[in-house]
C-alpha cells in the first residue's frame, strides 16, 4: 500500500526550526486515518456503525530531525492483532532516510457503552481488513 505523505508546516516546528516531537504522534493519526480509508473502512464508517478505537499505547523512536517544508512518508502496517486489540507500526521516512519508527496499540469499544468488543464478532468486515493486512506482512 502506498505510504501516506505529510508536508511539514511551519507551525509544526519549534524555535530551532525542527519538527516538534509531539507532532509525529499526530502524523501517525493522519496516516492511520488514511490507511483505514484506503482499506475501505474509514473512521466515519466506524463511528456510524458504533465502534470506537481508542489508543491504549503509543511509542516513537526518533532517528533524524525534519524541518519545514520537507515531506514525510509514513508507511502503516498491521503488526499484531488479537480479539480485542490491534497494534500498528509506522515507518516515517524523509528524502529516503528513516526519521522515526513508531507503534500504536488500539482496543475496540462499543461507541455507546464504551465497553470492549471483539472485533471479529461485532465487526467482521473490519476484522477481515486487518487480518488481510496482517497476512500480507508475513
Amino acid at each position: 500500500m502506498e505510504a501516506y505523505r505529510h508536508k511539514v508546516q511551519v507551525y509544526e516546528t519549534d524555535n530551532m526550526g525542527i519538527v516538534h516531537h509531539s507532532n509525529y504522534i499526530r502524523f501517525m493519526e493522519e496516516a492511520r486515518v488514511d490507511f483505514m480509508e484506503r482499506n475501505g473502512y474509514g473512521y466515519e464508517r466506524m463511528v456510524a456503525e458504533g465502534v470506537a478505537s481508542p489508543v491504549v499505547a503509543v511509542s516513537c523512536d526518533y532517528k533524524r530531525p525534519t524541518t519545514f517544508p520537507q515531506e514525510i512518508e509514513i508507511a502503516v502496517k498491521v503488526e499484531e492483532m488479537t480479539a480485542l486489540k490491534l497494534k500498528l507500526s509506522y515507518i516515517m521516512t524523509c528524502e529516503g532516510k528513516t526519521v522515526a519508527q513508531a507503534q500504536s496499540t488500539h482496543c475496540f469499544i462499543d461507541g455507546k457503552t464504551n465497553r470492549p468488543v471483539q472485533l471479529a464478532e461485532r465487526f467482521p468486515e473490519l476484522y477481515q481488513i486487518f487480518e488481510k493486512q496482517l497476512q500480507a506482512k508475513e
